[in-house]
């Protein structure tokens, strides 16, 4: 049975697993610990808990298998998926053992919805282009190109009209 819930703080260790796992480096990857202690990636999980973030756990037979994730970024220091400061960031990654099952979609929902009852006027990600799948899944949900920042392609969802 899958099911998907507001992340516990115990689970800020499984949240981190699931950051890791989100960023798609092909050859060469460093340690869980080398990449998300590195300058441009830190600001994603440092002091987490703060107004802004977010978390949501998917669970299939009560055992963690994936994650979405939202947090605010300032104009001085931004994101790889950086709109503007009233625009969360989200991320989102599936446990290797868990993957093609829908999981990716249910909980990207769930985070959108989640953004629509925190009131923001939408969301945003970073996606390697490369990385067909996700770009398919973020397309099927309405998200539109924004921009690029380095090799990765910033895409927005907005989440009412203006």
């Amino acid at each position: 049975m899958i099911s998907i819930r507001p992340m516990e703080p115990q689970e800020y260790d499984f949240l981190m697993d699931m950051h890791y796992e989100s960023i798609n480096i092909v050859q060469g990857k460093p340690s869980r610990s080398e990449l998300l202690s590195s300058p441009d990636i830190v600001k994603y999980n440092e002091n987490w808990g703060k107004e802004g973030d977010r978390a949501l756990i998917a669970l299939i037979d009560n055992q963690p298998a994936g994650a979405a994730w939202y947090r605010l970024f300032e104009e001085t220091n931004q994101g790889y998926g950086f709109v503007d400061a009233e625009t969360p960031e989200l991320g989102v990654a599936i446990r290797p053992g868990y993957r093609k099952r829908g999981l990716g979609i249910r909980l990207m929902e769930a985070i959108i919805q989640q953004a629509v009852s925190d009131g923001y006027p939408s969301v945003s990600l970073s996606v390697d282009p490369e990385n067909q799948a996700a770009v398919r899944l973020y397309d099927k949900l309405g998200f539109e190109y924004f921009g690029i920042s380095g090799t990765s392609r910033t895409m927005k969802l907005n989440l009412r009209l203006n």
